[in-house]
């Protein structure tokens, strides 16, 4: 083989190692990458933890509304924000404080009235609306946090002119601290049983490796339609008395352990 001949070959096999070794490279990074993303699988349990807080309400939290018709705008506003006033001026009497008092809705919507034209010769024509003045009102909420003055409270905005009580809910001013509490607890069982469990199987308990939670803080409602008020002639006759009870607050875990 002449010498030329024999370069070219050379030449040949020299580029087709080097194609070789760079193929191989980039098939070596890619199952590399692909090695970096598979996720470590670990032996685990998991488990199921439960707490409950309870607390007494310190606050009871509840909303009204005032509300007027009237020809014109001004004269409903007129009588809105005389009712609201003397209910604001109530129940400040009952320490109320201004930050506890907080205006929610302030609506202003027509009226209108359907006018009926004789009917003749078999045909009644239809019904026209026509204006009839304005409807205004304005709704607030609450927080009454001297519980045992919340039935006085409600009479107070019924004896000042409120037409319609929305609800009176009995809660804490700080509902974090019932859900914490809970937590801690839940916490607490979720270990307990992981303990006893991993005792059971023969095996240690290494790290958690995984958490969820969900909680629940029912608590007593009172609806002042229950006891006759809400309605456009709403007067209370006296302050009822309205027990605030107590609130629970359950909270669930669940912990996954990586076991070895």
């Amino acid at each position: 083989m002449q010498s030329s001949e024999m370069k070219k070959v050379l030449s040949y096999l020299a580029w087709a190692i080097l194609l070789l070794t760079i193929f191989l490279a980039f098939e070596s990074l890619s199952a590399f990458k692909d090695l970096r993303g598979t996720s470590q699988v670990y032996n685990s349990i998991s488990v199921t933890g439960e707490g409950e807080a309870v607390s007494v309400p310190d606050i009871a939290v509840f909303s009204f509304s005032v509300s007027a018709d009237a020809k014109t705008v001004s004269e409903a506003q007129a009588v809105v924000t005389k009712n609201s006033d003397a209910i604001f001026a109530g129940l400040k009497d009952l320490d109320v404080e201004d930050k506890d008092i907080k205006t929610t809705d302030y609506s202003v919507w027509p009226k209108y009235a359907y006018t009926q034209a004789a009917c003749a010769q078999g045909y009644c024509p239809p019904s026209k609306q026509i204006p009839d003045g304005y409807t205004v009102s304005q709704t607030v909420s609450i927080k009454v946090r001297n519980t045992e003055d919340a039935g006085k409270a409600l009479s107070v905005v019924g004896d000042k002119g409120a037409t319609n009580v929305s609800g009176l809910t009995f809660t804490t001013d700080d509902p974090n601290k019932n859900i914490n509490d809970a937590r801690d607890k839940a916490i607490e069982d979720a270990q307990k049983k992981a303990k006893d469990l991993a005792k059971r199987l023969g095996v240690s308990l290494i790290r958690v490796t995984g958490y969820s939670d969900n909680n629940s803080y029912p608590g007593p409602m009172y609806y002042a339609s229950a006891m006759g008020l809400g309605g456009a002639e709403m007067k209370a006759q006296s302050a009822p008395s309205i027990p605030a009870g107590e609130n629970k607050t359950k909270v669930s875990v669940v912990v996954t352990y990586e076991i070895r």
